[in-house]
Formats: structure tokens, C-alpha cells, sequence
């Protein structure tokens, strides 16, 4: 089976930052589903993991959690799913990634790909649309209205992965205003044509940009996908009071005292969780997964694919992962098929 690994966390810029490697052929027990990986997708995850975490000695570290493919054989306790189906998902954290040509993962987290799309368009998707949904109903509970406040939401970050989809959420299932943060004239254009509301500049001061939009009242919900630390007093001042906050960034310090005069709660959403902790509603991420088809193959939401950079190995994964540590790209990166 060709698979990519790495040995040594560290720079992409080491030649065996990422390997072509040959693991043995997993074999699907209880829960799980064994799938022929069609196309993966590629996240920022991805890349702190490699920079940062070592696999055991002498042991391989398999990356990639977005996939989607066919379903090759399950194990004894799968239920809803047959050999043959096409499927889409996020893997697990703590279990080898999907840069693989077959992959293990927890049925409960896996959902019928859209029919609409193709498996590279697909494999765009289940990460980010897993974080997006759970900051946006789970977290921020944007359906339970904010008295006061403008029934907005602010997603700083727009045009990354989970900013171009929570765009697309919100509008498709919300009746809120959806205000976007982007910096460049193109990446504007894109959370516009994702049918962001309004779009501000996020290069400049976040609480003088929502107050130029004449909203009715300060907006309800804030979801900040990253750079939350250096946003954060214009959070606190722009933000009506009781309102909500959504964070999936890592800030190495975050301090959220501003925000106890306005009574704001702060949420961390991490959508691993569920299948980290096999948690009582782990299938709860195989529904969404499925919601999110239904409102694709209804035409509500389209594919963030931006790029194909082409086959699933090392040379083409150190190329993507380079990509994403731009901190420049936009939508999301997909590789698709196995050379050679």
C-alpha cells in the first residue's frame, strides 16, 4: 500500500520532511470502515503536526484527516454502510492520517459523499464544514438570538478553509448577516461570491471597520478563525453585549478579561474532540457530514477546492504543505489519486 510519512518532525524544507513510505494493508474491526482513498485535502493540522510532533521511534507519522473515497470492506459492527459506497470524512487525531491509499476510520464519523460533487471536490470539504457547523450551532448557538444585538456574525478570516465554508453555513441554514474579514482585493472577491454580506479588512482596526457598516445594533456572534490574539480588544469593543465568541486559532496567550463587562462568553471549538474522546455523541459529526451533502446536492453550498496540485506522494504533499505555511492561499488545497 503507498502511503506518505515522516520520521523527523520539523521544516518542509528538510528532504525527508514527508517520505513515500509502504505501510501494511489495514484491515477494518468493529466500527470501522475501510476506504479507498480517492482525494485527500489538505489543512493547516497538517502542518503543525509535522512541525511539531515526532512519531515513536522508528515508527512512521502518517498525516492527512480530510478524504474521500470508497468504502472497501467494514468491520462487524458497522452499521448504515456497505461495500461501495462513496464516503467523505475527517479522520481521527490520534489514528494514521488519509495520506494513504487505504485508510481506517470510525464509521460514526463518515457520511455518503455529496452525489453532486466529484471525490476532489468532496475531499475539500468534511474538516472545515465539521468545525464551521459545530463553532456556528454547537458553540455560538447562532439560532438562539442575542436580545439587543444585531443578528450578525463576524468571521475573521474569511477566505481561509473554515472561514469559506462558515460562509456558506451561515447563509445557507442562518437569516443572519454575514460579515467577513479579508485583506486582499481577490480574496474580497472570493468571501463576496461565497455570499458574505459585507466584507472588511481585517489590516485594520476590526471595531472602526464594523462600526463603518451602520449595523442596526453591535453584532451578535463573532467566529475568529485566526490572528485572535492581535483582534482581540476590537473584538471586545465591537461585540454587543451578552454576545458570543467562536475561536479555533491558537494563541499562545489569551486573555479574555475584556470581555466580562459585556458578560461575552468565549467558546474554543477543536473538532477532534468527539473522536479523541469517543464521546456519547461521536456519531453526532457523521450527521452533520450528511446535512452538509444535502444542502450541496441542493445547490446551497459549493465545494472551497481552490487547487488540484496533483498526485498523492511526498513531492506533491511538501508542495501543498509549503503552501499552506504561506499563510497566503484561500478555499482549500486537494490532491487526488496515487502516481506511479
Amino acid at each position: 500500500m503507498k502511503a506518505v510519512g515522516y520520521r523527523i518532525a520539523g521544516s518542509i524544507e528538510r528532504d525527508d520532511a514527508l517520505v513515500d513510505i509502504e505501510p501494511p494493508m489495514p484491515v477494518a474491526r468493529g466500527h470501522d470502515l475501510l476506504v479507498a482513498v480517492k482525494a485527500v485535502s489538505v489543512n493547516p493540522v497538517d502542518t503543525k503536526i509535522r512541525q511539531g510532533v515526532a512519531p515513536d521511534d522508528g515508527e512512521w507519522k502518517q498525516l492527512g484527516w480530510d478524504a474521500a473515497g470508497v468504502v472497501a470492506a467494514v468491520g462487524d459492527a458497522v452499521e448504515g454502510f456497505t461495500v461501495g459506497d462513496a464516503v467523505y470524512y475527517a479522520g481521527a487525531l490520534d489514528r494514521p492520517g488519509t495520506n494513504a491509499e487505504y485508510h481506517l476510520v470510525d464509521a460514526r464519523i463518515v457520511a455518503r459523499k455529496p452525489t453532486t460533487l466529484e471525490f476532489a471536490d468532496a475531499a475539500a470539504l468534511p474538516l472545515t464544514a465539521i468545525t464551521a457547523w459545530e463553532a456556528l450551532f454547537e458553540r455560538l448557538a447562532v439560532r438562539t438570538p442575542v436580545a439587543g444585538a444585531a443578528p450578525a456574525l463576524l468571521i475573521v478570516g474569511g477566505a481561509g478553509g473554515v472561514g469559506s465554508i462558515a460562509i456558506q453555513i451561515a447563509r445557507a441554514a442562518t437569516g443572519l448577516t454575514v460579515i467577513a474579514t479579508a485583506s486582499r482585493p481577490e480574496t474580497a472577491d472570493w468571501c463576496r461570491s461565497l455570499g458574505a454580506h459585507h466584507v472588511v479588512d481585517h489590516r485594520k482596526p476590526l471595531d472602526a471597520e464594523i462600526a463603518a457598516l451602520a449595523l442596526d445594533a453591535p453584532p451578535a456572534f463573532v467566529f475568529s478563525t485566526t490572528h485572535t490574539d492581535a483582534h482581540l480588544p476590537a473584538l471586545a469593543e465591537l461585540i454587543a453585549p451578552q454576545g458570543r465568541l467562536a475561536l479555533i486559532d491558537d494563541p499562545a496567550m489569551l486573555d479574555i478579561t475584556p470581555f466580562k463587562r459585556k458578560s461575552v462568553s468565549v467558546h474554543w471549538e477543536f473538532m477532534f474532540t468527539r473522536s479523541l474522546f469517543a464521546t456519547a455523541d461521536i456519531a453526532a459529526q457523521g450527521a452533520l457530514l450528511a446535512e452538509v451533502a444535502r444542502l450541496v446536492d441542493a445547490g446551497a453550498i459549493r465545494t472551497t477546492r481552490t487547487q488540484t496540485l496533483g498526485p498523492i506522494d511526498a513531492a506533491t504533499l511538501k508542495r501543498a504543505h509549503a503552501l499552506i505555511e504561506s499563510d497566503a492561499t484561500r478555499g482549500k488545497i486537494v490532491l487526488e489519486g496515487f502516481g506511479g
